[in-house]
């Protein structure tokens, strides 16, 4: 299963036994699941839905709450819903329903946002609110840059109302339109652990929380290994670049090196991957890092003088193409 689909699973089992909450989960999922539509020039409610289990459990609200008894179909897939969905349909009736659940106003006028006595309820009605929107309308993506919580509106109002009932209960929600279609997201990842907890998948938030976890300490290693093996392929190439001057300064000097100087040059082809630290423990008498550092450097300078006067290439030359110094 998906993560979204695991999050409908349990938020489907979730009841909330206070009528004002049960109502307000039932309108908002009727809301952002289809809405109004006219039929044979009558109002009709229509749910469209992507698990028959959630559409009998729509049915079996509208009985329990309306008194109405709603038409289950069964719809092929096509276009984007490839594997179908089930409509839940009111028609005989359906006016008066649009009218208790506040889809419609007094005027018969369509609702634009979600009911006034929905979005000013309790914080338990509120987060029902989320609960009926997620389910139908809402998706979950695994944790990383990109990860989100996002319900899709059926229209900017619905979602500007669905972004303020998310900030009353906590939820730091944001509304966005993406390709022209409205849409609640909710980013980062402790903003998306509460809003699945304050909607009733506290298993399901666990579970991402712990996923977001260990998602941020591999990509943590990763960067630590990463940025450890940068430093080491550096300090290689540095290695390598000094061991080849040094060579080429010995060459270019001959017999006219300073014992002192042929000292440290010769400590460092010895020891080509010892700290300047580690060379100077190894001279006799032991040096400091600062003495054998300035004993190589005037190594190569005298070298490279020499090497400009006689009209012969330098150190430098002798570095392999490709590495850095």
């Amino acid at each position: 299963m998906s993560l979204t689909a695991d999050v409908k699973a349990e938020l489907i089992a979730v009841r909330d036994p206070r009528p004002t909450a049960r109502v307000a989960e039932l309108t908002a999922l009727l809301r952002f699941s289809g809405g109004l539509h006219s039929i044979a020039n009558r109002v009709a409610v229509e749910a469209e839905l992507d698990s028959d289990v959630l559409a009998r459990r729509v049915a079996r609200e509208l009985l329990e709450i309306y008194g109405v008894r709603p038409e289950l179909v069964h719809v092929q897939g096509s276009g984007g819903r490839s594997a179908g969905h089930y409509a839940v349909r009111v028609i005989e009736g359906g006016e008066t329903l649009a009218r208790q659940t506040g889809l419609l106003d007094q005027r018969r006028r369509p609702v634009r946002g979600l009911p006034n006595k929905l979005t000013t309820g309790s914080r338990g009605d509120l987060a029902a609110v989320w609960r009926g929107a997620f389910l139908a309308a809402g998706s979950l993506s695994e944790p990383g840059r990109s990860a989100a919580l996002e319900i899709t509106c059926p229209s900017s109002e619905a979602a500007m109302a669905l972004v303020g009932a998310g900030h009353r209960v906590g939820i730091p929600a944001k509304a966005r339109e993406v390709r022209g279609i409205p849409r609640v997201v909710v980013r980062e990842g402790e903003a998306i652990r509460a809003a699945l907890a304050t909607m009733g998948a506290e298993r399901a938030a666990s579970d991402w929380d712990q996923m977001r976890q260990r998602r941020e300490v591999r990509a943590g290693v990763n960067r630590l290994v990463n940025f450890d093996d940068a430093n080491l392929r550096r300090s290689a190439q540095a290695a390598v670049a000094a061991c080849a001057r040094v060579e080429r300064a010995l060459e270019i000097l001959g017999e006219d090196v300073p014992d002192h100087l042929r000292e440290a040059g010769t400590l460092r082809l010895a020891h080509r991957d010892a700290s300047l630290d580690e060379l100077g423990h190894h001279a006799d008498p032991p040096l400091t890092k600062d003495a054998v550092a300035g004993r190589i450097r005037r190594l190569l300078a005298m070298a490279d003088k020499k090497a400009e006067a006689d009209g012969i290439p330098g150190t430098e030359s002798a570095v392999p193409a490709g590495i850095e110094e």
